[in-house]
């Protein structure tokens, strides 16, 4: 048959899926090594979905999703970031992967270059490569607490570069940029003409540091702005099935949107946005909930890792522990998850799936229950 295009054959294996779906055959594993929320939703949410199927209402919904919802997301990020953003600037997605696609989509020709940060999510990389774009990646180095450095960012800039990914809270890493550097990272952007996509996916889950958007430094002015906000309800509010979020674009590409998602997905599924709309506006107690369950279980994991003397970041941000493992991993991370597992029936996720830097280390899910958490991490060799 027909060969499939090289850009596809060469898109790797996402690790994280690896290990998780080899601990999910393993009967009894205790699996940490996906960010999946374990809360029930809470009844509205799910009843603004069910209600929706009831009225049949299961036609066409328009390319940038319902007003109601568009102002709904609005809202929260004016609130959330005082940034005063319009409805119109705001593109219902079918989950964050998507937006990201969709943001990727409209900025990167093919050759063209974007800086991902190393470690970070794998789908920056894969994403990218699908659109024939070149991903770079800027390191993250553990002597700076793994927070971006703009003179190594600076200096991998050349004339092909078009976009500057960033993610804060951090997913592998639970790092937050601080509103310093993330000012510095924006005019870093200006200075070098680049688009910035903002993933933001954790925005909700801070710990006693704030989640500052670089929408805040972004100019408002048509032509000048360059910031691309990635939201997502997964997180947020646990409905990591239904694939609902937001990309927020910057002013004057209001029409372009509408031309590329129509070409992508046309729009998304209007179950997914009333119970969207209900997440929004309704009561806020899951969030405060789960945040709080995330702090708890931090707190508890460090504690573990702490009296086996094993390094690990502190986590600020998201819902992970970032952990070194190098005194057991013998320089290959990606092997020894599967044989941990295999031997103690404990999935984490190998840091090599987020980048070279991440040899050594892994990344522990923290949005489970606490006793399987503490079982888990528990069980991890002690350093000398």
């Amino acid at each position: 048959m027909p060969s499939l295009a090289p850009h596809v054959r060469d898109v790797p294996v996402n690790q994280i899926r690896e290990i998780t779906e080899a601990a999910w055959a393993t009967a009894g594993a205790i699996v940490l090594s996906i960010g999946e929320p374990g809360f029930a939703l809470p009844r509205h949410v799910l009843e603004a979905g069910i209600a929706c199927l009831d009225r049949d209402e299961t036609n066409y919904t328009p390319n940038a999703g319902f007003p109601a919802l568009r102002e709904a997301f609005a809202a929260r990020f004016r609130a959330q970031q005082g940034v005063n953003i319009g409805a119109e600037r705001v593109y219902v997605v079918d989950g964050a992967q998507q937006g990201l696609h969709f943001a990727m989509s409209l900025l990167l020709s093919p050759g063209d270059e974007i800086l991902i940060p190393n470690p970070g999510y794998p789908t920056f990389a894969m994403t990218s490569r699908l659109l024939h774009a070149v991903p770079v990646q800027y390191p993250l180095y553990p002597h700076n607490d793994f927070q971006p450095h703009i003179e190594d960012i600076e200096a991998l800039i050349t004339p092909r570069t078009k976009v500057l990914m960033l993610n804060s809270p951090s997913n592998p890493l639970g790092a937050v940029i601080s509103e310093e550097t993330t000012r510095e990272l924006v005019a870093l952007a200006v200075k070098h003409d680049l688009w910035i996509i903002s993933d933001e996916c954790y925005e909700a889950f801070t710990f006693d540091v704030p989640h500052v958007s670089p929408a805040r430094f972004d100019s408002t002015v048509p032509g000048e702005a360059r910031v691309f906000t990635s939201l997502t309800l997964s997180k947020t509010y646990g409905l990591t099935g239904l694939r609902i979020g937001a990309l927020i674009c910057p002013p004057g590409l209001e029409q372009k949107m509408n031309n590329v998602m129509e070409s992508i997905v046309s729009c998304v599924a209007s179950p997914s946005q009333y119970a969207a709309l209900a997440a929004l506006t309704g009561p806020q107690d899951y969030v405060s909930t789960a945040r709080d369950h995330y702090r708890s279980n931090r707190d508890a994991a460090s504690a573990v890792l702490v009296s086996k003397n094993i390094p690990f970041l502190g986590a600020q941000g998201a819902f992970y522990l970032w952990a070194d493992v190098s005194h057991v991993s013998d320089g290959d991370v990606r092997t020894w998850v599967r044989k941990f597992l295999a031997e103690s029936g404990v999935s984490f996720a190998p840091g090599t799936a987020f980048g070279s830097i991440g040899e050594g280390w892994i990344r522990i899910a923290l949005c489970g229950n606490q006793q399987g958490l503490l079982d888990g991490v528990n069980r991890l060799p002690a350093r000398a």
